[in-house]
């Protein structure tokens, strides 16, 4: 049987979540701490100025 033990696979769950965040009137500094996040492995972020 290909699957013998059915019940020990692997299974995987993707979740998306999505967030906006409008920033009025930003200035160098702040764009410059958005680029440099620091961001864990399958976080990503979006910057449109």
């Amino acid at each position: 049987a290909v699957h013998k033990y059915k019940d020990s696979r692997e299974q995987f769950e993707r979740r998306t979540h999505k967030r906006l965040i409008d920033i009025l009137n930003p200035n160098q500094k702040t764009v410059e701490a958005l680029m440099s996040l620091d961001l864990p492995a399958g976080v990503e972020i979006e910057i449109k100025l």
